[in-house]
């Protein structure tokens, strides 16, 4: 009897599942073992059958690859806040990694993970899933900032060839532009941009552990690390190492994924700053000393870059964040600075540092010549540049290590002039809310975080050309997202009850839920 009990049971649950009348939680809970059993067998059979099939067919390498890629994507396709903290995770760790097939061009993993953004957030907006569309300032500035890209991109197709490359890396500088808008209208709550600065702290660090760990390790080892990544597209061989002034008699620099030591020295301005920042929030979004070892792995990260223009970027951020609010700033800022001097390392900066600022080494003195023919292709062709494809004249070239210069050189003083206006427009108003007795309170220390994020960039861009380089699409999207996050931080500081930056008492992984939910 007890037996007929038992199969009617099992036959019972499996009329269930057929009919779809509970779910696999349900059956896994349930209190009789053989409905209990049989679902446990089931659901092992259901994920291990396509998994072991997936990693036969393609070897354990790439069929893991693929099952990550499978549930990330599945993830993706549920929320935009999954897809963003799947953008900020490859712009730090592996911003240059390609699948490893060819249809054309090579499609990278920033390639699929914009693309996808774009796709969920184009869906959910077709079917009125998402609230009104929001234009916060600078959003329209953006857009015409775009339109101009585009049209000297097209008007410079008339004197250079077009290439699948050159096609897809001026498609990658557009979306990483509307990245700010997709942000604005993603993150409408405060538990999404807490994930997402979150996101940026821990991916900016764990890039920066990398770089100090390759530095740190014999460069025969650090050879072989960097080249197991040619899986991806990487490049291999001794190659991936770099020195100063490219030359191995000198320092070595850290590059940790970034390939160029400036590249990741630029994108450490911004996860340090932000990072530096959230060490004075009175509810930080990591606890405050996992912040100070997370900035300050940063710094070193940053510092052994050798990268001059972001050591400046960043000492800009710090100073501005001592002199708008926290004092404290500037003590933690020279003790850093004590402490890295103390590096076997630091002499040879100090040198390289002050070479730099005379005017005597010969990267200082290649950029010099670099201004001077941005400047007379400027003067040549001023209003709208030559495009992003060549340049008309064969005595000319693109090329220059100054974001604004390399604009105007693309897009000319208009498209310069559109790019200064967007960003004149931000800082403009977080200085205002910062300066007006009315408001300066309510600006949270997440905001000004941001805020000061852009400064440091800015400031590391008169030196470099990644912010805006078909090369570097990357590097432009941690740009427009800070700026996005930044605009719906202080939106949300101005318009809702409270303090972004104070907890709401919520558990953990509700907050998870609420951040990730749609």
């Amino acid at each position: 009897m007890a037996y007929c009990q038992e199969i009617e049971a099992v036959v019972q649950s499996l009329r269930i599942w057929m009919r779809h009348r509970t779910s696999w939680r349900d059956a896994l809970v349930d209190p009789r073992p053989w409905p209990r059993a049989l679902s446990v067998a089931a659901l092992c059979l259901a994920i291990g059958v396509p998994v072991g099939a997936i990693v036969g067919l393609l070897g354990g390498l790439y069929g893991t690859a693929f099952i990550i890629a499978l549930v990330l994507g599945y993830l993706m396709l549920r929320s935009l806040i999954v897809g963003l903290m799947a953008l900020i995770g490859v712009v730090f760790l592996l911003p240059f990694a390609a699948l490893p097939v060819h249809i054309g061009v090579t499609p990278t993993l920033l390639n699929l993970v914009l693309a996808t953004l774009f796709f969920v957030w184009a869906s959910r907006v077709a079917a009125h899933k998402d609230r009104a569309f929001q234009a916060l300032a600078p959003t329209f500035g953006v857009l015409i900032f775009v339109l101009l890209a585009l049209f000297s991109f097209i008007s410079g197709l008339g004197h250079a060839s077009l290439t699948a490359n050159v096609i897809r890396h001026f498609v990658e500088i557009l979306l990483s532009i509307l990245t700010f808008v997709l942000v604005i209208n993603a993150v409408r709550g405060v538990p999404q941009l807490r994930f997402l600065t979150g996101a940026i702290i821990l991916a900016g660090s764990a890039a920066a552990l990398v770089g100090i760990i390759l530095y740190a390790l014999p460069e025969e080892m650090t050879v072989r690390a960097l080249s197991s990544l040619r899986v991806v597209g990487y490049p291999s061989g001794s190659d991936v190492l770099r020195y100063i002034e490219d030359d191995p008699s000198r320092a070595l620099r850290a590059t940790s994924t970034s390939i160029d030591p400036n590249v990741l020295g630029g994108a450490l301005i911004f996860a340090t700053t932000i990072a530096t920042t959230q060490i004075f929030s009175p509810a930080p979004v990591w606890p405050k000393r996992w912040l100070a070892l997370m900035a300050a792995s940063m710094a070193l990260c940053l510092f052994l870059t050798f990268s001059r223009g972001s050591l400046m970027g960043l000492t800009a951020a710090v100073l501005l964040l001592a002199l708008l609010r926290y004092r404290r700033a500037l003590i933690i800022a020279l003790a850093a600075l004590a402490l890295l001097l103390i590096l076997p390392p630091a002499q040879v900066y100090v040198e390289h540092f002050m070479s730099g600022i005379r005017g005597e080494d010969l990267a200082t003195q290649m950029r010099f010549g670099e201004y001077k023919d941005a400047l007379i292709l400027i003067r040549r062709y001023p209003w709208f540049g030559v495009g992003f494809s060549g340049t008309p004249d064969v005595d000319t070239y693109l090329g220059v290590s100054n974001v604004y210069l390399l604009i105007a050189e693309n897009m000319g003083l208009v498209g310069l002039g559109a790019f200064l206006a967007n960003l004149f427009i931000y800082l403009h108003k977080v200085i205002t809310t910062l300066l007006s007795r009315q408001t300066r309170a309510r600006v949270s220390v997440t905001s000004l975080g941001f805020f000061l994020a852009i400064v440091g960039a800015m400031v590391g861009g008169m030196f470099d050309h990644y912010l805006f380089n078909l090369v570097f699409p990357h590097a432009s999207t941690i740009l427009w997202l800070t700026m996005g996050l930044g605009v719906i931080s202080l939106h949300l500081d101005m318009t809702t009850p409270g303090s972004v930056d104070q907890t709401s008492g919520v558990p953990l992984k509700q907050q998870i839920d609420m951040a990730s939910g749609q």
